[in-house]
């Protein structure tokens, strides 16, 4: 039995399947299914958990070579919001794009986690190193 780290039995398995180069995605509660990929939900209720605890959580096992996310994210949120999620990703570099471009790296992703989080366009797309 586990006693640290990341005790979801499906998230472990999901990550144990990234190799480099590959990517996953993390995403809130209202981001589309995707049938062609494997999708944790782990959404329980508005904001538990949140995109940045599923990062931080992962971060520790998780070597990120870069990350992206919606361009979408930047216009809809506050300073306090988009900084928390700048400290979260520190020393991980960032392509923030189209909202349309970003759904088109969704497909090539091991999996998707899903979370409850409420911020609008949290959805974040990382790739390992």
């Amino acid at each position: 039995m586990l006693k640290t780290g990341i005790l979801n039995p499906a998230i472990n398995s999901l990550l144990s399947r990234v190799r480099h180069t590959n990517t996953l995605v993390i995403a809130d509660r209202g981001f589309p299914f995707w049938p062609m990929i494997e999708a944790v939900d782990i959404s329980l209720v508005d904001d538990i958990p949140t995109v940045l605890q599923v990062l931080q959580a992962i971060r520790p096992n998780f070597i990120i070579g870069r990350a992206w996310m919606a361009e979408d994210f930047i216009r809809h949120n506050t300073k306090a919001v988009r900084t928390a999620f700048t400290k979260a990703r520190a020393g991980v570099p960032i392509e923030f794009e189209p909202h349309v471009e970003f759904k088109k790296r969704v497909p090539r992703a091991i999996g998707l986690i899903r979370t409850g989080d409420t911020i609008q366009y949290a959805n974040m797309i990382i790739e390992s190193a």
